[in-house]
């Protein structure tokens, strides 16, 4: 470990320390597992995993994150919901992200408060200041803290510690709720989003390490690693993705070229961009 790592580490360890008790909003994805597992270390009983499962919430995710805070050890709370809640993210406006925080902010704010824990922690990292967040800001709203930000860790930083205290998870590709892959003003259903999460495990399933489908009505655009490119345009996997993805309803399947890049659907924002 280089010093500067080593560094943050130690402050983030006071961090946490800080807190006495925590509560990790934990998602199962790299951040939030690595964010978890040093809450461990430092607290040991003193911390509990929560999660929501959604429809917004991909099941291979959501069933990830039970077994890893398993193995970490960690007492664990999934809390799951049938509704898509609350109605700003059903309407799937710009600020979608900052409504869907807020509400899972408090929710677990009041589950800290009931079982008397000192914080509420979210994996967010330096990176994540580059991107269009407004979870972030209700995050802060609702006194959720972010101990890896505030210990200047990047999502580098991140991935090489995973990988040194031995996290399987190291080089999991970024989470993302299935709503991101809706464009922005088209209303979120159950249809919607089950076609999405039934597709994605269709690719995943094959073997593909990322995958994203992107839902324009009734095309498919599906984004790949760009390593993995070349291989879904061989015959039979390009046969087989295509039968699949017309099965689940899709008229229309598309590759995109460019390959997977996290909040694509956020370039629309930006003025000037095409």
């Amino acid at each position: 470990m280089n010093r500067d790592l080593e560094l943050k580490v130690t402050a983030l360890e006071k961090i946490l320390a800080g807190h006495g008790s925590l509560l990790v909003a934990f998602s199962g994805g790299v951040d939030s597992t690595l964010l978890l597992a040093l809450a461990k270390k430092v607290l040991g009983d003193r911390v509990i995993a929560v999660t929501f499962a959604s429809p917004i919430h991909s099941r291979r995710e959501t069933d990830a994150a039970v077994q890893l805070a398993g193995l970490l050890g960690v007492a664990h709370k999934l809390i799951e919901s049938d509704a898509i809640s609350p109605r700003e993210l059903v309407a799937n406006s710009r600020d979608r992200c900052y409504h869907c925080k807020k509400t899972l902010g408090e929710n677990l704010q009041k589950i800290a408060d009931e079982l008397k824990l000192g914080a509420v922690a979210h994996g967010a990292n330096l990176d994540d200041l580059d991107d269009f967040r407004p979870g972030f800001r209700a995050a802060q709203e609702t006194g959720m803290t972010a101990p890896l930000l505030d210990a200047g860790f990047t999502k580098a930083d991140i991935r090489t510690l995973s990988r040194e205290m031995g996290l399987s998870i190291w080089n999991k590709p970024a989470l993302a709720c299935l709503a991101t892959r809706v464009p922005y003003d088209t209303p979120l259903t159950r249809n919607i989003l089950d076609r999405i999460e039934r597709a994605e495990n269709t690719v995943l399933d094959m073997g593909f390490s990322t995958c994203r489908v992107r839902c324009h009505e009734d095309t498919a655009r599906i984004e790949l690693d760009p390593a993995e490119l070349g291989r879904m345009l061989e015959a039979q996997c390009r046969e087989k993705t295509v039968r699949s993805l017309r099965e689940i309803g899709f008229l229309h399947i598309a590759l995109d070229l460019e390959g997977y890049g996290q909040g694509k659907m956020n370039r629309d924002l930006n003025t000037g961009n095409d």
